[in-house]
């Protein structure tokens, strides 16, 4: 119980550093979107993906951790370790979503300084690039929300198991007290039997006791009676 309390509260520290490193990584990710100096926006993408990759040390080190776990805590564990690597896989993707948004801003421009009426563009070819665009952003907006509703599973995920564990505690309860109720009840059975036996040899002794007073009072009437005739 001590090495598996132990245990948790190095997956606790763990877990501190990763969001608070996640918490920064966030706040590295909107500098680069709103930067629009191209040196300045590369030296801010290095920072976050050292970031990442000091998120991606703290995961390394939960795995060898939990190599070393005591089974009962190893699956509450790896719960929270899938988590974590799903919040890393997602770092990843809002660091190249962010690294890839002033290109996909700057297609944007272009297309609306080429929508002009002097413009040798084809208005079917403006169109598609159009679409083209609304469908990143529905296919971005649908990516986050899959994010989300992944995020939501893991987290069920990892109350379920606690439910799990939880109802493995109850049932060993459960089948301890029952236990305890059979050797009650083979102590009661044992008792049971005992005071029959001492009711039997009760009822014994008296019989024996009767049968000698009826022995005494017959030799008392014979000793009277001889003497009197």
């Amino acid at each position: 119980m001590v090495a598996e309390n132990n245990e948790q509260d190095h997956f606790s520290g763990y877990e501190q550093d990763f969001y608070s490193l996640q918490t920064n990584f966030n706040k590295t990710i909107d500098t680069i979107t709103t930067t629009s100096t191209a040196d300045k926006r590369k030296t801010i993408i290095n920072t976050a993906e050292r970031e990442l990759s000091e998120a991606n040390d703290i995961i390394g080190q939960m795995e060898r951790e939990l190599i070393n776990a005591p089974t009962p805590s190893r699956v509450r564990l790896q719960a929270r370790l899938r988590l974590l690597k799903s919040e890393g896989e997602k770092m990843k993707r809002d660091l190249r979503r962010a690294s890839l948004s002033p290109l996909i801003n700057q297609d944007r421009e272009d297309l609306l300084l080429n929508m002009n009426p002097e413009s040798d563009l084809d208005a079917s070819t403006i169109d598609q690039r159009q679409r083209l665009l609304n469908g990143t952003e529905r296919l971005g907006e649908s990516s986050r929300r899959l994010e989300g509703s992944h995020r939501l599973a893991l987290e069920t995920e990892n109350i379920g198991v606690n439910i799990l564990s939880t109802l493995k505690g109850q049932r060993e309860t459960l089948l301890r007290t029952r236990d305890t109720l059979g050797e009650a009840d083979s102590y009661i059975d044992k008792s049971s039997r005992t005071l029959k036996v001492m009711a039997r040899r009760m009822a014994t002794n008296k019989i024996i006791i009767g049968i000698i007073i009826l022995v005494l009072v017959a030799l008392i009437v014979l000793i009277v009676w001889s003497k009197l005739f």
